[in-house]
């Protein structure tokens, strides 16, 4: 005969007899899952010996909180949620994918919905039971899923302020092997070559800011590290940029920034140097509003006029190096004839007298230039490259720096 329910709260219908051959069970079943997992499952056996044990509890916790569900289904997510938010199952979410988890919740599954059943007193328990399986195993799988989820979310977190950190360091000029260890743990080619982009963020909200930047750079095919700090937006971009073709990754980088200049470091071999580009492009973005024609976006080293006039020294090294002591050194008056050509408002005839040569002679001497500096006297821009690497080179002559 069958008995009555275990107390008056219970909804379930079900004996004592069943809740007492369930509780009796757990174990058992628990066991059998785990046994079927590592049958079907040739990875599952090489897991480690404590990762194992996660699962074996995970399954324990799930045939115990049955019960207890059959008696409230109210409290169905908590007590299916319990097992998953332990130390150990967070811990297990390092070892096995998502998509792992529910080959194992599906053999766990199978195991419970064929034994369970047969723990009923009657036939008419048997189907209570069977479908209870149904809807609790519907609880457990989306508590799994949840439980990666939320894993997900918190690994995005932590990569996000480890990835602030990365940029942050190189903004600040480290160079050091912990910075390159967590670049590469953000899944950084240490060998890639390395673009930095400053300028402003599209957007007040951080998430929307990294949207925009990250599909762009998806749809590039190129990997992005990026950074927020303040009203500045830092982007590292790997892959060359030499190329025509490649050089255009950049116009399509500068489109995820906001509204103003862009200014494109150097780019250099690896991340490793990747300072040296921040440092460049930084000092572009400060000196950039002295060229308001500037192009977006604009090479750090297109502004090296600007970047002088502001007072900086590396911009200064880089027109001396590049303008003035090539000149000087390749002789046969190229200098002079550059000097004497920019301060006659480029007049070829008036520059001719003033040297007391031919004019193709002139002409002849400004391509030779041209040819060594890469700037055209008789292009504006190229002009004032031409006047301040020439200036700059005379200050610094002047202080003994040459």
């Amino acid at each position: 005969m069958r008995g009555a329910p275990e107390d008056p709260e219970d909804s379930s219908g079900l004996s004592a007899a069943t809740f007492a051959a369930l509780d009796k069970a757990s174990g058992k079943i628990a066991s059998a899952a785990v046994a079927a997992m590592d049958k079907q499952f040739p990875w599952f056996g090489r897991m480690p010996a404590d990762q194992r044990a996660s699962v074996l509890f995970i399954a324990q916790t799930g045939v115990a909180g049955f019960t207890a569900w059959l008696r409230d289904q109210r409290q169905a997510l908590k007590l299916t949620a319990d097992a998953f938010r332990g130390a150990d199952a967070q811990d297990l979410s390092r070892w096995i994918t998502l998509r792992q988890t529910v080959e194992l919740v599906r053999v766990a599954l199978e195991v419970f919905e064929a034994q369970v059943p047969d723990l009923a007193s009657d036939d008419t328990e048997r189907q209570v039971l069977a479908e209870a399986v149904l809807r609790y195993g519907r609880e457990v799988a989306f508590t799994s899923a949840m439980s990666y989820a939320s894993a997900a979310e918190a690994r995005g977190a932590w990569d996000a302020r480890l990835e602030a950190s990365v940029v942050d360091g190189i903004v600040r000029g480290d160079a050091e092997e912990s910075l390159l260890s967590r670049a590469a743990a953000l899944g950084w080619d240490m060998e890639a070559q390395t673009t930095v982009l400053v300028g402003n963020p599209p957007s007040d909200d951080p998430p929307t800011v990294i949207y925009e930047v990250r599909s762009r750079a998806a749809r590039l095919g190129r990997p992005v590290l990026l950074g927020l700090q303040g009203a500045r937006l830092v982007v590292l971009l790997a892959g060359p940029t030499a190329a025509p073709a490649e050089a255009t990754a950049l116009v399509k980088m500068a489109s995820a920034f906001g509204d103003g200049p862009v200014v494109a470091g150097p780019t250099v071999p690896s991340i490793a140097d990747a300072h040296r580009s921040s440092f460049d492009a930084l000092s572009g973005l400060r000196a950039v509003v002295a060229w308001p024609a500037a192009p977006r976006p604009v090479r750090s080293t297109d502004l090296l006029p600007e970047r002088a006039l502001a007072g900086d020294p590396e911009a200064e090294r880089q027109l001396i190096d590049r303008v003035a002591r090539p000149l000087e050194q390749a002789g046969g008056g190229l200098l002079e004839t550059v000097e004497t050509y920019l301060e006659t408002g480029g007049v070829l005839e008036s520059c001719a007298r003033q040297l007391f040569v031919h004019p193709n002679t002139v002409r002849y001497r400004l391509r030779k230039a041209a040819e060594i500096t890469g700037c055209n006297a008789n292009l504006p821009r190229d002009a004032l490259v031409l006047r301040v690497a020439l200036a700059v080179g005379r200050l610094s002559r002047s202080r003994g720096l040459w």
